[in-house]
């Protein structure tokens, strides 16, 4: 009978939607929870708050242990572009912030902040946001304030959403009402009870976003809720009902569903110009803007073995067991408890029938009380028998069959080939399956797997790209380093050379520094030396000038003698003339003879005295020029003395200069050492680097 109301509802409405591949239809199990209205669940003795309640980056904690906090005050904010902020949902006490266990399918603790309410629930200063008079972008980082995600179950941050305009702008706002899923009924009754209020919050994310037509997809076994929404709805906004089909609510299936528009698995619903919302998250919305609260509580669907199945309000930070209780107790059969619906939730850990410590959070839309009559052991998992039964439900139109094998090999290449990461994970082919293998749990671990791998390709390849990048700076600072210390040394070098000409020029030169502490040093040598040079100098100009008067003298003398010797032979003639006048005899001669003796010995005595003075004359000439002489060798000696004395003096000079000088010349020669010595260490450094390099690269090969 159901089975032939479900197709009459299919060709029914066959003209106002489009069918997907694939989907199942297992039982419902919501009218259980949908009998009763929503209540208000009352306040717990403390709330958990983990940090990690939605998508992304776990937020900043803005409190300390033991700060009084009122109702609506930010107790975390958020940390990047991916992540929400949490605020007190009532007002009391933090008591701890610590770690605990929260919802997730692995049972480990996390990090929590622990509220003790006061029971004043005592809230901050509220104050509405006039959001049609206010700029988008104002609206939207406000918005990044609220705490509010996508209260559907993906729990990403809304503000990013409203903020995700795509490369043309959205242009449609499609609302998720389907809630596919069995036993889960918060929207349900949220859509009966406060329908209002949903169109108030999707006019607000219509607004924020521009679009300019607005989809409401609801499945068609929610008749009342269909009913509300077509009544409270505004121009623009148009109520679609779509068959009861699981995965339905998926949100690129109901795209497909209202619009007959797949979204590429590549792309995201703002690629094409739509943005998805859940009914409940535009709800939060209406709160927000129109009334100033940030996002503290939801609807959540207590349902299962329990006495009294139930939608609750309930705040942020409940334990699972006040909702219990709420809800008249757990039967004695429940075994565990799910969070989310039977298709896709998981299994709470730290079970305990009653008293359930862990909280419930912003992903928390259902909780149901399984027991083995409503959820059976499976039976053990058989062989894949490729009846293809899993590919037939297959919403996304993949195999599974051959992911299955693919993930339990681990050939992970082959499972991304086949388009593993399309896989939504909705669990219709696991539901499907004869052989009763857990194939979403295949999925996940080939996911999981390739997202390992990935990571560590991608930290592999950072690691080789900054060690690559090091050795390339290492080389290029040892190039640079090479040549500043050649520019150095070369310029060390100039400067060295130009010193040494400057010394050199300095001392040849100018009287400069170096020249005049030279001079300082031996001016008194160079004087003496100048003396005793200028007297050799005048001294042997004496002797040579009496060197060229002496053979002037001895000719004097020797003319002198030659003239008394002719005045003596004169008067000898004259004498011998004046006998012959006489006329004397022999005896007369003879007479005059005996006188001429006499008169020849007085002459004689006078030559004689004459030529000892011409002697003398001679001896003396001779003498003064043997002196002479003398006077000259010692002249020539004196002068090779002086000139040995002033290359003394020069090298004196020259020696002082070298002393003077040297300190310079030596830091020239220190530094240019210096230079030597960095350069020898430069290429050893290089060497061992090559050589380790090398090393290395044979270890790893």
């Amino acid at each position: 009978m159901n089975a032939f109301v479900n197709i009459a509802n299919l060709l029914k409405s066959a003209k106002e939607f489009f069918p997907f591949h694939g989907g199942v239809h297992p039982p419902e199990n919501k009218a259980q929870s949908t009998q009763l209205p929503i209540a208000q669940l009352p306040m717990p003795e403390r709330l958990i708050l983990p940090l990690r309640q939605h998508v992304g980056n776990m937020p900043k904690v803005r409190v300390n242990v033991g700060e009084q906090v009122l109702k609506g005050q930010l107790l975390a904010e958020a940390d990047g572009n991916v992540s929400a902020a949490i605020h007190a949902p009532t007002s009391g006490v933090i008591s701890a912030i610590e770690d605990s266990i929260i919802p997730h399918p692995s049972g480990l603790p996390d990090r929590c902040m622990i509220l003790t309410p006061d029971n004043h629930d005592a809230w901050i200063e509220k104050s509405a946001t006039d959001w049609r008079n206010t700029e988008r972008a104002e609206l939207v980082k406000k918005l990044r304030t609220s705490g509010i995600v996508g209260l559907g179950g993906a729990t990403f941050p809304t503000h990013i959403k409203l903020n995700a305009q795509g490369k043309s702008g959205v242009h449609t706002l499609v609302i998720n009402a389907a809630e596919c899923e069995p036993y889960i009924t918060c929207d349900d009754m949220l859509m009966r009870e406060r329908a209002d209020e949903i169109i108030k919050g999707i006019a607000i994310a219509q607004h924020l976003l521009g679009a300019t037509r607005v989809l409401i997809g609801i499945e068609d076994n929610k008749p009342e809720a269909a009913a509300s929404m077509r009544a409270a709805i505004i121009d623009g906004m148009e109520v679609k009902t779509v068959p009861t089909l699981y995965p339905s609510g998926d949100a690129r299936r109901l795209i497909y569903l209202l619009l007959g528009l797949e979204i590429p698995s590549d792309k995201r619903s703002t690629d094409v110009g739509i943005q998805v919302f859940n009914v409940a998250t535009v709800l939060a919305l209406h709160r927000y803007f129109d009334f100033g609260e940030p996002s503290l509580s939801r609807i959540v669907s207590m349902t299962g073995d329990v006495t009294q199945p139930q939608n609750f309000e309930i705040l942020f930070g409940t334990p699972v067991g006040d909702l219990v209780k709420a809800a008249g107790g757990a039967k004695p059969s429940v075994n565990r408890y799910i969070m989310g619906g039977p298709m896709m939730g998981f299994d709470l850990p730290a079970f305990n029938r009653e008293n359930m410590a862990v909280p419930l959070t912003k992903a928390a839309n259902c909780i149901i009380a399984a027991s083995p009559a409503l959820f059976a052991e499976p039976p053990p998992a058989m062989p894949c028998i490729r009846c293809a039964r899993c590919a037939d439900a297959c919403p996304v139109s993949l195999q599974p069959q051959e992911l299955y094998w693919f993930a339990k090999g681990n050939e992970f290449e082959k499972a991304r080939e086949y388009k593993l990461f399309d896989c939504i994970e909705c669990g219709a082919c696991s539901y499907v399956c004869p052989s009763n293998i857990p194939l979403v749990q295949y999925y996940r671990f080939g996911k999981s797997e390739i997202i390992a791998l990935d990571r560590a390709k991608e930290a592999a390849d950072i690691a080789r790209e900054r060690n690559d990048f090091k050795l390339e700076r290492i080389e290029r600072e040892k190039t640079e380093r090479a040549e500043r210390n050649a520019a150095k040394g070369l310029a060390a070098k100039e400067a060295a050379a130009k010193k040494e000409v400057t010394v050199l020029n300095t001392i040849d030169a100018a009287p400069s520094d170096v020249a005049a502490e030279a001079n300082l040093a031996v001016a008194p040598a160079i004087e003496d030396k100048k003396a005793a040079i200028a007297a050799a100098i005048e001294r042997a100009k004496a002797l040579k000038a009496a060197q060229s008067d002496a053979p002037k003298n001895v000719a004097e003398v020797t003319s002198a003698v030659e003239a008394e010797i002719k005045a003596i032979d004169a008067r000898r003639e004259a004498a011998a003339e004046k006998v012959a006048a006489i006329g004397g005899t022999e005896p007369a001669i003879t007479k005059l003879a005996d006188v001429a003796p006499q008169i020849t010995t007085q002459s004689d005595i006078d030559a004689e005295a004459k030529q000892a003075k011409i002697a003398a004359a001679i001896a003396k000439a001779k003498a003064a020029k043997q002196a002479a002489n003398q006077q000259s060798e010692s002249a020539l000696n004196m002068d090779k003395a002086t000139k040995v004395d002033d290359e003394k003096a020069v090298e004196a000079i020259a020696e002082t200069a070298i002393k003077v000088s040297a300190p310079v010349v030596s830091q020239v020669s220190s530094v240019e050492q210096e230079q030597h010595d960095k350069q020898m260490k430069i290429a050893a450094a290089i060497e061992r680097a090559k050589a380790a390099k090398a090393a290395k690269l044979a270890a790893d090969s």
